[in-house]
């Protein structure tokens, strides 16, 4: 399954997405990840949560994202929860071409039984139809 929290910048995307991670992880039987581009919130993620900064592992661009994604989920079959702040961001792409990077998240989630979780900048009216589904 693939959950998304989307809004203008500055409306609290990313303490959602905390505030999820850190409620499902309460109860949580498998791992969950938390991918950002950024170190800002490490301290507010839980500590049974796997906090990964891209940015110490050199992840710029869609592919290399996808890629990166892709590692996470296949280094151990046990994870329940994927969290992704900022795909848009991260991918260097804006959200309305991204119809690659969901398709891949779709995938590995139904592949795996992983719920993953993304944030992005955008309007609801500007949502693309490929996201919409999401919602």
């Amino acid at each position: 399954m693939i959950k998304i929290i989307y809004g203008s910048k500055g409306t609290g995307k990313t303490k959602k997405l905390i505030a999820e991670a850190n409620k499902n992880a309460q109860d949580a039987k498998g791992l969950s990840v938390f991918i950002t581009d950024n170190k800002r919130c490490m301290y507010d993620v839980a500590r049974n949560i796997r906090f990964i900064d891209v940015t110490d592992w050199n992840v710029a661009g869609e592919d290399a994202l996808c890629g990166f994604v892709k590692g996470v989920a296949a280094c151990n079959s046990d994870h329940e929860y994927i969290y992704i702040d900022g795909v848009a961001r991260m991918s260097g792409k804006d959200v309305s071409e991204l119809a690659g990077i969901f398709y891949m998240l779709d995938k590995i989630s139904a592949e795996n039984k992983i719920t993953i979780t993304v944030t992005f900048s955008c309007d609801e009216d500007k949502l693309p139809e490929f996201v919409k589904k999401y919602v």
